[in-house]
């Protein structure tokens, strides 16, 4: 049986980070000692290592409990598994292309500015108005 600290130490996660996923659902209620402490066993190591390399990939909270639910049904079809993968790697694959224009962005900014005074500085002209952007790079809900 391990404490919490030496869950955390095993997973490279932080106590109050497993205390949170307890709260939430993700993880079972610990076993406790007459003392009160809490004490994990290989399955919960099994699980937190799942979810912290999960989070590791990218996927949400709500996938990784869809992701922890479907395994706990290993009789059900490993569709619904492919599926929520397929889904993050979209989403990842939407951020590279994100950044990847953001790139070309700051490269045209850098590339543009030859002035010797910040009065006359490119970079801070295109901060200054977006207009001046080539590609609409404003994040999502922001």
């Amino acid at each position: 049986m391990l404490s919490i600290g030496t869950l955390a130490k095993r997973t490279g996660t932080k106590v109050q980070t497993i205390r949170y996923y307890e709260q939430i659902g993700l993880m079972p209620e610990p076993g406790r000692t007459t003392g009160g402490q809490r004490r994990y066993g290989t399955v919960e190591l099994d699980r937190l290592a799942f979810i912290r390399h999960s989070r590791e990939l990218g996927f949400s909270l709500e996938a990784i409990r869809e992701l922890l639910d479907l395994s706990d049904s290993p009789e059900r079809s490993c569709a619904q598994v492919d599926a929520v993968a397929q889904k993050q790697l979209h989403e990842v694959e939407a951020r590279i292309a994100r950044l990847e224009t953001l790139r070309v962005e700051l490269q045209r900014m850098i590339n543009e500015c030859n002035a010797d005074r910040v009065a006359d500085c490119r970079i801070l002209e295109v901060l200054r108005d977006h207009e001046e952007c080539l590609s609409d790079h404003i994040r999502p809900g922001g």
